[in-house]
């Protein structure tokens, strides 16, 4: 059974820092391409970065500059360094594992970040 378990997120000041985090068991973590989404309050869910199974990364145009996503697979984990954030960053963040090479995706319960002051 696939499980994917999200911590770090909290209430942070404008200009502040979080790094979040996504552990996943279950699975072959190396595998598998992961990702961070998030929706806010009466938006759609959107996704903020993504990490392939060898590393590439892509970067949501909104957060470009600001997040970085990282994985360890010795720890199967992935992580989102959020930096310089602001209040529009406010929403639930998920962490997604998807099965490369099927249409299989996981989610985790998400985890609320709050940007203010």
């Amino acid at each position: 059974q696939v499980q994917l378990v999200e911590s770090g997120g909290g209430l942070v000041q404008p200009g502040g820092s979080l790094r979040l985090s996504c552990a996943a068991s279950g699975i072959v973590f190396s595998t598998c391409a992961m990702a961070w989404y998030r929706q806010a309050p009466g938006k759609e869910r959107e996704l903020v970065a993504r990490i392939f199974r060898y590393g590439a990364t892509t970067i949501a145009d909104v957060v470009k500059g600001r997040f970085t996503i990282s994985r360890d697979n010795t720890r199967n984990t992935v992580y989102l360094q959020m930096n310089s954030l602001k209040p529009e960053d406010t929403a639930v963040y998920y962490c997604n594992l998807h099965v490369t090479g099927t249409s299989i995706d996981y989610w985790g319960q998400g985890t609320q970040v709050t940007v203010s002051s």
